[in-house]
């Protein structure tokens, strides 16, 4: 069995991942790199990919990652 990870990630507002350095504004450090700055969060699942919406703080994020995580254990408990 394959191991599930679940994760919380910064996005764009395109909602390509955003790995660069950010302020905690949201907006890049460097002016150069390229990015547009850090808009959402979103949930990702090894497994089923984005999980729900976006979430605009991290904080709102975390429980739904939770929850999710949650799901997966009581699916192993159930077999």
């Amino acid at each position: 069995m394959a191991r599930i990870t679940i994760r919380v990630e910064p996005r764009h507002a395109d909602n390509s991942p955003c790995d660069h350095a950010v302020k905690p504004s949201g907006k890049p450090r460097d002016p150069a790199s390229g990015c547009t700055g850090r808009t959402a969060y979103a949930v990702v699942c090894s497994e089923h990919g984005d999980v729900g919406g976006p979430h605009h703080i991290k904080q709102l994020a975390a429980p739904a990652a939770t929850e999710h995580r949650q799901e997966h254990r009581a699916a192993l408990a159930a077999r």
